[in-house]
């Protein structure tokens, strides 16, 4: 039986927070193993699916929880703030699913939420292959990369550039196929994020239906509310954001914990890290970093939430602005992480300590295109009023 949710606002919240915290365990048990395989346990997992928290952005009409972009955040960062590879794998599931459920024809929805019961999804934004018009549909080739979630996916999505059409405005297209159909290959061999298993995936000539696919961005959605009109980047915002923030908070809540206990100096001049004035200072400035770097994400998000709640999409400027409050506060978190590692001294440096792991997942999340130096260039090219300013550039 797959949870479901209030549909009064901040008792929704509430409910969606703490279906997180109950699986605080869950997601810690699984920690070392998703580690190690690469690849989060099938019981953490089926943990989240049975929560109904892969649904948790999914339209109401099947069955999702439809949290509204203030929301997305707070969970992504509850979770992410437990353990950073669940929260990863639950912002690029639960988006995927979501998208499928509010852009799909109805056609395609009851293979693909068969039962009226949702999937599970992995998806990757880029349009890293090529749609082949024929009758029906299309042929797709292509390699897509970083697709968190995949060994876990009943249904895998991916962009492709549509081949043959106008050169001067190539068409791109998002497709849903079968993960049965998909070639996983097996190279999550990394520094950090190691157990979201964001294995390539590949296709040779596959035929995807025409009712497996909608179009880019300018896509309509066929149900669903204000969420699906925030566009891209503006649908990514949430989950950035609230990911790094949680894994942020996670260091700092580690190394204040460690801070109370652990001593640092020669011998006969030991003293405990916690009374140090430089931790100090340390602790009360990364509070206040992380405070202000959600403070600038919910105003941002917030403006976008007024716009699409009376039907208009985002403007271009404030897509790129969502898209750049990403970038900061994946760099503030960064700036933390780095810090509280240091003040973690020698025990931060083994493997499978907290600090460790927290140091390795943020700077990995960091290496996101979405997330990059280029979001601060395009909103200062929009704030210069350039011409070819785009929020995705």
């Amino acid at each position: 039986m797959i949870a479901t949710f209030p549909e009064q606002r901040e008792a929704k919240r509430q409910a969606l927070l703490d279906a997180v915290e109950n699986l605080r365990g869950v997601f810690l048990a699984g920690s070392d193993e998703a580690e190690a395989t690469g690849t989060l346990p099938q019981s953490t997992v089926d943990a989240i699916y049975e929560s109904g928290l892969f649904s948790f952005k999914t339209p109401e009409v099947l069955g999702g929880a439809e949290a509204d972009a203030m929301i997305q955040l707070d969970v992504i960062e509850a979770a992410s703030r437990i353990e950073s590879s669940v929260g990863w794998c639950l912002m690029i599931g639960a988006g995927t699913l979501a998208n499928m459920g509010a852009f799909l024809c109805d056609e395609a929805l009851e293979e693909v939420f068969a039962g009226g019961k949702p999937p599970r999804a992995a998806g990757v934004a880029a349009p890293s292959g090529q749609a082949t018009p024929v009758e029906g549909g299309y042929r797709v080739s292509g390699k897509w990369a970083f697709a968190s979630g995949v060994r876990h996916a009943h249904w895998v999505a991916g962009g492709a550039m549509v081949v043959g059409g106008n050169p001067d405005s190539p068409q791109q297209i998002r497709l849903v196929v079968p993960t049965s159909q998909v070639t996983i290959h097996d190279n999550w061999h990394v520094v950090g994020l190691r157990g979201t298993g964001s294995c390539e995936y590949s296709m040779d000539n596959v035929f995807v239906p025409q009712r497996f696919t909608w179009g880019g961005a300018e896509a309509r959605p066929q149900r669903g509310g204000p969420n699906f009109l925030l566009g891209r980047p503006g649908m990514q915002t949430t989950g950035h954001c609230g990911f790094a923030l949680g894994v942020g908070r996670r260091a700092l809540d580690e190394v204040t914990e460690l801070a109370l206990s652990k001593k640092r100096g020669y011998r006969g001049s030991e003293m405990l890290v916690a009374d140090r004035g430089s931790f100090q200072r340390f602790l009360g400035e990364s509070d206040l970093r992380l405070r202000a770097s959600k403070a600038l994400c919910l105003e941002t998000i917030e403006e976008a939430w007024e716009s699409v709640c009376q039907g208009i999409t985002p403007p271009p400027p404030l897509q790129a602005r969502m898209r750049a409050s990403g970038s900061f506060s994946t760099e503030e978190s960064t700036h933390v992480v780095n810090q509280a590692f240091r003040f973690g001294g020698g025990s931060s440096m083994y493997s499978g300590h907290v600090l460790e792991k927290c140091l390795r997942d943020i700077h990995a999340s960091a290496q996101h295109q979405m997330v990059s130096d280029r979001a601060y260039e395009n909103h200062g090219q929009f704030m210069m009023g350039f011409p070819g300013a785009n929020p995705m550039g």
